[in-house]
């Protein structure tokens, strides 16, 4: 079945959690006006679950009820994973056999973003769901260089570094930032380094888009749940090609 719709109490009854804040203190008429945005929005019938008053002038809301979408799940478009995942070993073999050297990997969070738990999860020995970083890759030489980097300083570290994969943590996303942050980056590797000297432009973060990689002028974006493993299989495979899957 390629067409569905929301599951709550039975199958295909189309029953949905929403959630949502609205600039109003709490009283009847906010909850009024929870239960009207979530009926425009198509939510019939929609019960009002949870509301808390959040400081002075704003209150969070939960609603449930049923809705009529419809989702094509054939019609979903997404970023396959296109490369086999490696073992730390394999990647340091083919590392050792096709550069004689360490990779050179330079990570940080940019602009104003100062969470690191991405990017150390990435770069840190200690890793994340049981994978350690890539500081544990033998043949990887990694500068992690921590949050609130300006992209200057970033540009800069990399040609010192001769850089092989930049990976760049963004998770404030106010007012778009991660998308500006991005694209600001991208253009300044652009205008600092000739083609074929430029590293790999690798980020990642929960509010990323992985289908606006040619857009932001990266060459991946990973989401939400990334492990090392897939990034250090990712280095393999779009450095060395076929070479990097066997």
């Amino acid at each position: 079945m390629s067409v569905v719709r929301p599951y709550g109490d039975t199958t295909g009854d189309g029953m949905a959690q929403l959630s949502f804040t609205l600039p109003v203190p709490h009283d009847k008429r906010a909850e009024g006006a929870a239960l009207q945005l979530a009926a425009t929005m198509g939510m019939d019938p929609a019960m009002l679950v949870h509301a808390r008053q959040m400081g002075e002038r704003h209150t969070f809301f939960v609603v449930y009820g049923r809705v009529t979408h419809l989702v094509d799940t054939a019609a979903v478009r997404v970023v396959e994973r296109d490369y086999p995942l490696l073992g730390a070993g394999a990647v340091n073999a083919v590392i050792k056999r096709r550069l004689r050297r360490k990779l050179s990997v330079v990570g940080a969070c940019i602009g104003t973003d100062a969470h690191t738990v991405g990017i150390d999860a990435i770069l840190n020995v200690k890793g994340v769901a049981g994978e350690k970083g890539l500081e544990y890759y033998r043949e990887m030489a990694v500068t992690n260089m921590g949050a609130q980097v300006s992209v200057p300083d970033l540009v800069e570290t990399a040609r010192a570094r001769r850089a092989d994969a930049v990976l760049v943590s963004q998770v404030v996303t106010q007012r778009d930032a991660h998308l500006h942050n991005t694209r600001a980056m991208a253009a300044a590797f652009r205008e600092a380094l000739p083609a074929g000297r430029r590293p790999l432009l690798i980020v990642g973060g929960p509010r990323f888009d992985e289908l606006m990689a040619a857009e932001l002028g990266v060459d991946r974006i990973f989401g939400r749940g990334t492990t090392p493993r897939e990034v250090a299989s990712y280095l393999v495979h779009a450095l060395f090609g076929d070479e990097g899957e066997r």
